[in-house]
């Protein structure tokens, strides 16, 4: 299950990025591509928005982490992006508008200044 969620979100990396877009064809925003992935390898409808994303599941310690895990970023009850966990150290997001869903990893510079939570669904 949670290698189909990687290769599932891996195969969508370059579809543009649409503010509450939720298929390949209309685009992705970050909540809409997990949703989309977690749909169609799961049968499981995940909450909407990165708010609800953030408490859905349990919480997982950064060393437990692994394939199909939930990263969101942001400090307490302001969450305000999150990605799917894909292994070595990257995850799979849709990053911004003029963009498109792509590949990072989580100590790039950005993403490790970020405050970051990690959740299994």
């Amino acid at each position: 299950m949670a290698h189909d969620i990687a290769i599932h979100a891996l195969g969508l990396v370059g579809t543009p990025y649409r503010y509450g877009g939720n298929t390949p064809d209309s685009g992705f925003d970050c909540s809409g591509l997990i949703g989309y992935v977690y749909r169609a390898r799961v049968s499981v409808a995940p909450p909407r928005t990165v708010a609800q994303l953030s408490g859905w599941g349990q919480p997982v310690a950064g060393e437990q982490l692994r394939t199909g895990d939930l990263v969101v970023f942001g400090k307490g009850r302001a969450p305000h992006h999150a990605g799917i966990y894909v292994g070595e150290g990257r995850f799979v997001h849709a990053p911004s508008t003029g963009g498109t869903v792509r590949l990072d990893r989580l100590n790039a510079h950005y993403w490790s200044a970020q405050t970051v939570a990690f959740r299994r669904p």
